[in-house]
């Protein structure tokens, strides 16, 4: 059997490696499901002293247009989120980090907040 060398050892690792973080970037979105895939439920929870709590939402309006037709408010006011095309859910006060639910979305908005207050978002 051929002794294996250093560069085949570090090209395979680095192989198994890329193929690992291409399977943990499609599991994400394959979990959160397809844009047109049904919503998820409601949830009223607390979540390190706060009250989150989301619904689905019908009508027209601005929640049927960027939140996917869902609604988020953390003590009673109203977080805005948005549903990306990959099925990932993003808030106004953690934009940059997607998440798979709108609940996920609230926890970490609750996080983010570090005990501050949520203010209402200026609907245009």
């Amino acid at each position: 059997m051929p002794e294996l060398s250093r560069r085949s050892a570090l090209t395979a690792a680095a192989a198994l490696a890329a193929g690992a973080g291409t399977l943990s970037a499609v599991i994400p979105a394959t979990a959160a499901g397809h844009h047109d895939s049904p919503g998820p439920g409601t949830f009223d929870e607390v979540y390190k002293g706060r009250r989150i709590q989301g619904r689905p939402v019908t009508g027209s309006g601005h929640h049927g247009h960027h939140g996917g037709g869902y609604a988020v408010f953390v003590d009673g006011v109203e977080l805005h989120v948005m549903r990306n095309a990959d099925g990932s859910w993003i808030s106004v006060v953690s934009h940059y980090d997607p998440v798979a639910t709108p609940r996920a979305a609230a926890r970490a908005a609750v996080d983010e907040l570090q005990g501050a207050p949520l203010l209402p978002f200026p609907a245009n």
